[in-house]
């Protein structure tokens, strides 16, 4: 299995029945096998997961569909994730749980800070050259929503909730949610301190201890199959809005020394520098062709030091300046 390939798991077949949805319809639309969903363990990359996520946009048309789903989401749907939540004993520790295991069934980090009076889940995109279909988004702050309320039997009403492209009709969500979903960088949820902490009435330690060595199992296998210049790109995704870029730091990520890593690279035809001039200039492609943030804010969220460092590097690497991409992406 390759690294951001993620699992179809036994939720998908029920959840297109419940939608109305004819699975070769959305699956001819993705252009993917039409025996996809009968496979066993079948697993997607990236780009055609979010090629199916696309499909199913497409194919029901309904800008409502994160509700719809929302309101599908049932203990018998038996997803990994949502498995592992259910049986927390309260909604922090379902969402550590989901934050670990997440990357095996979706193109997702998650982040958690947790704050005197609330806890605030951040949602970030593991591959930032793809561009997520808008109920995506949606969908997933009104999963976390529904953890909560699915996990306590009450009505849990966020705190806040942000989104890059926050969802319409926005009257229908706020009534859903209790919270209307405003304009952000990234998608956020916050909760208040008191319902991270509430009691899932669903807790079941023994069904968890029997479920989670198959999860940490599968997680394993996840990191065992990547190249590690593929691991070596998924930590400077991570890393470089931090500016945490250098060699030594992600070997220490990797739990590796420098030079086993020097080395392991070196085997696979490629160099450290090599990787991370690549992913730099990947997401610099991203920044510049599809958002509008300025350049010397793109040049510190690639991990340069100063704007003038990220410019000589860019000219380097494609013979043009970043306005020039710029420029060639608006026509």
């Amino acid at each position: 299995m390759r690294p951001h390939e993620f699992a179809l798991d036994a939720m998908w077949r029920p959840l297109l029945a419940d939608l109305g949805v004819r699975p070769a319809d959305v699956l001819r639309r993705a252009e993917l096998p039409l025996d996809l969903f009968s496979k066993t363990n079948a697993k997607l990359p990236t780009a055609d997961y979010y090629r199916l996520l696309h499909a199913i946009d497409e194919e029901l048309s309904d800008p409502l569909l994160p509700l719809t789903l929302a309101k599908a989401l049932r203990p018998e749907s038996f997803s990994p994730p949502f498995f592992a939540a259910m049986c927390s004993p309260n909604l922090l520790v379902a969402l550590k749980r989901i934050q670990h295991y997440k990357p095996l069934v979706g193109p997702l980090r998650l982040t958690i800070d947790e704050e005197d009076s609330a806890v605030v889940l951040g949602i970030d995109f593991l591959d930032k050259t793809l561009k997520p279909p808008q109920h995506f988004l949606t969908t997933e702050l009104l999963f976390f929503v529904g953890i909560a309320r699915n996990g306590t039997r009450e009505m849990i009403r966020p705190l806040a909730l942000t989104s890059p492209r926050p969802p319409e009709p926005a009257g229908v969500y706020e009534e859903f949610l209790g919270r209307r979903i405003v304009q952000g960088e990234r998608l956020t949820v916050t909760f208040s301190r008191a319902d991270a902490l509430r009691r899932f009435l669903t807790a079941n330690d023994g069904m968890w201890s029997m479920f989670e060595p198959e999860l940490r199992r599968r997680l394993d296998e996840l990191d065992a199959a990547a190249t590690v210049a593929e691991r070596v790109r998924a930590v400077l995704l991570e890393g470089l809005p931090s500016g945490q870029v250098t060699m030594d730091s992600v070997a220490r990520k990797l739990a590796l020394s420098k030079r086993t890593l020097q080395r392991r690279l070196s085997k696979e035809s490629t160099s450290y520098q090599q990787v991370l001039q690549g992913t730099r200039l990947s997401l610099a492609r991203h920044y510049l062709q599809r958002t509008a943030l300025p350049a010397a804010e793109i040049s510190f969220l690639l991990g340069f030091e100063e704007p003038n460092s990220f410019y000589r590097a860019f000219n380097d690497w494609t013979g043009q300046t970043p306005e020039t991409l710029r420029r060639a992406g608006m026509h």
